[in-house]
């Protein structure tokens, strides 16, 4: 009996991936390599040194917003209709007349309401207003 000429080995029909993944590793080492080298700045700079002023040295006020409407200058609490008067006296009364307000708000009093109390401090005369906020912390939201 004669052989086919047909040679009946099975067909290999899959893609050879093993070069792709070869060129794939060298582009990703080449990339851990030059990486660090674009994000170095070559430029040379000499950063200004900075100084905080201790707002302890500060002449300040404290008007505190409270949840439920109150209000309170410093540790006194007040009325509402008094706060610009009360703040416009302690300004002009104030030996160094670049006093700095603190505004501490309950983070529930809507923010209207902050608004116009800012309004008031200026119409008073303050100058430099400062808003009391708490910093985020590890766990805080």
């Amino acid at each position: 009996m004669k052989q086919p000429l047909i040679d009946q080995s099975p067909v290999v029909s899959r893609i050879n991936v093993t070069p792709i993944i070869d060129v794939a590793l060298v582009l990703v080492i080449i990339l851990l390599i030059t990486a660090p080298m674009i994000t170095a700045l070559s430029m040379e700079i000499d950063l200004p040194q900075a100084r905080t002023r201790s707002i302890e040295d500060e002449v300040r006020i404290s008007i505190t917003l409270g949840r439920d409407g109150e209000v309170a200058v410093d540790e006194e609490l007040v009325p509402r209709e008094i706060l610009l008067p009360m703040v416009a006296e302690r300004l002009s009364g104030a030996r160094d007349k670049n006093v700095l307000l603190i505004v501490r708000a309950d983070a529930t009093t809507p923010h209207g309401t902050v608004k116009q109390v800012i309004r008031d401090l200026r119409t008073a005369g303050a100058k430099r207003i400062a808003v009391a906020t708490r910093q985020r912390g590890n766990g805080t939201r």
